[in-house]
């Protein structure tokens, strides 16, 4: 086969993407410390992670953390199709590591489900667009908002009831697909959608409605992480080095994203992971990864949990919900010891 041939330059090409990418955590000094060096193996050497049958973008550092896991003892490394609301597969033990939005998190934990939260990842995802007519959030009463799934529908009903309405009677939801979302809206049909990567960045490219609230960008909810590691607590419990290592690389892949958005992102295109490569670009540069080193992932879990529980939509009270589901230990070793 030629040099010149198609194949080979792409098949060079996503071989020196792979390796940049492994060598990136060297260059951006995160490398194992002595301590972890001195770790012992992880218990298991198996971890299942999630990929899925549409895009989203801004979980993008599992698939580029798989590398990273390798060099962390994981010699069985499972990408497993998830079509189940985020979190239900990682709790009824179907995955064993993933990122989840908050939101999703609380409900799961709400319903009973034995899911931990292991550190806040980023912020910013998710995005509310309106149509001409809709100026804010309180323009919203009496309107149609156009969401996925009741995820999206908290997501929608937190920031509603924080500005005062009540998102069980003053708004109308209207539960449909993402992208007969943004067809309604580009219709006038509907008068808001929430979005998550890569819908807002569609949204924008197609000039579609005006984003009313942008959570990377508008406070208070730039200050709070949109998504979190999580993990099953049976897992966390079996094998806790286990959790900290894939965290680690979890981590690591987190910062990849961040200083190395355009390669991270057709890296991931290459493996099929997600389909747009403009999109998945875009989503890589505009959501800050970087703040997993400054936020507090305890602060973000109370924030949402109050804002639900105000909302109506957990019935457990939020210090129960924290108390339970959570276990910050090994992000903020992690914080001390991955210092650039």
């Amino acid at each position: 086969m030629s040099l010149n041939d198609p194949r080979e330059m792409w098949s060079r090409r996503r071989f020196l993407d792979r390796l940049a990418l492994a060598g990136a955590a060297g260059l951006l000094g995160l490398q194992p410390e002595h301590a972890a060096a001195a770790e012992a193996p992880p218990e298991t050497k198996r971890l299942r992670l999630g990929r899925f049958p549409y895009d989203v973008a801004c979980v993008a550092p599992i698939w580029v953390m798989e590398d990273l896991l390798r060099a962390e003892g994981f010699t069985d490394i499972q990408y497993v199709l998830s079509t189940n609301p985020p979190g239900v597969d990682v709790a009824e033990g179907r995955l064993d590591f993933g990122i989840g939005d908050v939101i999703g998190h609380l409900l799961q934990l709400d319903a009973g489900r034995p899911l931990v939260a292991l550190g806040g990842i980023h912020a910013g995802c998710f995005e509310l667009f309106g149509t001409d007519r809709i100026r804010s959030i309180r323009d919203l009463k009496g309107k149609t908002v156009a969401v996925a799934d009741p995820g999206r529908q908290a997501f929608v009903a937190a920031m509603a009831a924080y500005v005062g309405l009540d998102p069980r009677r003053d708004i109308n939801f209207l539960t449909i697909a993402g992208a007969d979302g943004i067809r309604r809206l580009a219709e006038g049909k509907v008068d808001a959608f929430l979005g998550f990567p890569p819908e807002p960045q569609e949204l924008r490219v197609k000039k579609i409605g005006h984003s009313l609230v942008n959570t990377g960008l508008d406070r208070p909810w730039s200050q709070y992480f949109c998504c979190l590691a999580h993990s099953n607590q049976e897992f966390v419990r079996k094998n806790p080095v286990a959790t900290k290592r894939a965290l680690r690389a979890l981590l690591k892949a987190t910062e990849i994203c961040g200083s190395e958005p355009e390669r991270a992102a057709r890296f991931i295109v290459e493996r099929n992971y997600v389909k747009n490569a403009e999109y998945v670009a875009q989503t890589l540069k505009e959501i800050p990864y970087s703040r997993w080193r400054d936020y507090d992932s305890a602060d973000t879990l109370r924030f949402y949990a109050l804002r639900l529980h105000e909302s109506g939509g957990i019935k457990t009270s939020p210090k129960k919900l924290i108390a339970d589901g959570a276990d910050w230990r090994f992000v903020n070793e992690l914080k001390k010891e991955l210092k650039t």
